[in-house]
């Protein structure tokens, strides 16, 4: 075990359980069958780390997710990606490309919204930012529930979520995130698009 330590570095198991011990989270062992999460509370919301793999007939790609239900109270939504990672997609649910008047976020990220006045607000937290910009590649958006094979919400309950391929043993990088999905719900709660609610998932 030591010298496959030494060749690969620390297994997820072990970086997922020393992220738990620095954010206060619970490691949750899902046997075979589920994965394994981290699921951390913070005030009223449940993050969760884990990943999914994606099969094809030749390939199959993991990735990395992390999860926040939250009560959504006036239907804001938005996304943002790095340029150079999902540019040339097109345009998600009728939302617009935005530019926020921050020359460096405005080249290297791709934002849209349902609103530009809402996602203006947002990203004028340079701390939500500075998170933003310390992530390689990021897929970050609001959804509205996780899909076929996913549960649905109630009404009202959408989610951040951040995914990103791969699986991610950077222990920096993901309290970064931790953070930042903090961070947003906060701004949120202030901005008056989400309740300080339990989701009640």
């Amino acid at each position: 075990m030591g010298l496959l330590r030494e060749w690969f570095g620390p297994s997820r198991e072990e970086v997922w359980r020393q992220l738990c011990e620095r954010i206060g989270a619970e490691y949750v062992d899902g046997g075979f069958w589920n994965g394994d999460q981290v699921e951390a509370r913070y005030r009223q919301w449940t993050i969760t780390l884990d990943t999914y793999t994606v099969s094809s007939k030749d390939s199959s790609t993991t990735y990395t997710r992390i999860r926040a239900p939250y009560v959504n109270a006036d239907g804001f939504r938005f996304t943002f990606y790095r340029r150079s990672i999902f540019t040339g997609l097109g345009k998600l649910f009728g939302m617009q490309d935005i530019e926020i008047g921050d020359g460096f976020f405005d080249d290297e990220f791709v934002i849209q919204a349902n609103c530009e006045e809402r996602v203006r607000e947002l990203l004028a937290s340079e701390r939500i930012k500075s998170l933003i910009e310390t992530q390689p590649g990021i897929h970050f958006e609001v959804k509205d529930d996780d899909g076929w094979f996913g549960r649905d919400f109630p009404e009202g309950v959408d989610e951040l979520y951040f995914s990103t391929t791969g699986v991610i043993t950077d222990l920096s990088r993901l309290q970064k995130l931790f953070e930042l999905f903090a961070e947003i719900l906060d701004e949120l709660c202030r901005m008056g698009s989400a309740y300080e609610d339990d989701p009640g998932m």
